[in-house]
């Protein structure tokens, strides 16, 4: 494991964030071919909606898994954190904009009907809105000029992705095993970010004592 984990991490220091940013514009390319060779069904609009919408949430759970993947298996992913944050942020944009363009015509009283009629609606932009100041602030500048803030910000990930699969989630009428899947996954991520403080201040306390041990072997 560990030297799978080193072999992950030397090729993940060597590949470059263009390349990152490449293969996570991937699904937005084979979306575009799909659009114009018909293979999108009968109801493309809606087939367009869906598939930026889940692609935005993978990018998004993508992220608030990195660090747990680091703790656990040592794939230290983390100088890549930005880039699948920002694809998230990209693809849940073309999200909206493909709902309130393509499906309301850009008709803004309508889009507010559809918004009384659908509540989860309201999740899915609410959890927009939270990425939006997270988006613009994932700069090196923004990180200098916050300071301790700028990790209090980027915080709202979490709510934001509590939304993503909410409105994903009431949107069906009968939930998928997919649907589940998405909940299982962001409830595992939350109870590791819930008891990843706990872990840490447990293994401080451990290691002076192993330490302390070594020393009087």
């Amino acid at each position: 494991m560990l030297r799978l984990a080193g072999l992950a991490n030397a090729g993940s220091r060597r590949l470059p964030e263009w390349a990152v940013w490449l293969a996570g514009l991937i699904p937005l390319a084979w979306l575009v071919w799909l659009t114009f060779t018909g293979g999108l069904g009968v109801d493309p609009v809606r087939g367009i909606e869906h598939r930026l919408g889940k692609t935005g949430l993978w990018f998004l759970i993508g992220t608030l898994a990195i660090p747990p993947l680091r703790a656990l298996t040592g794939v230290n992913l983390l100088r890549h954190r930005r880039a699948v944050g920002l694809l998230s942020f990209l693809y849940i944009a073309l999200h909206l904009t493909a709902w309130i363009w393509l499906e309301m015509g850009l008709l803004w009283a309508q889009a507010i009907r559809d918004l009384a009629r659908r509540p989860y609606l309201f999740f899915g932009i609410t959890a927009f809105l939270l990425l939006l100041p997270l988006a613009l602030t994932s700069n090196k500048a923004a990180i200098r000029g916050l300071g301790r803030n700028w990790r209090r910000l980027h915080l709202l990930v979490w709510p934001a992705a509590g939304l993503g699969v909410l409105h994903y989630l009431w949107q069906m009428k009968i939930v998928s095993a997919e649907g589940w899947i998405w909940a299982a996954i962001l409830a595992a991520l939350l109870i590791w970010r819930v008891i990843q403080p706990w872990i840490r201040t447990r293994r401080q306390k451990i290691r002076p004592g192993i330490r302390a041990e070594s020393l009087s072997d």
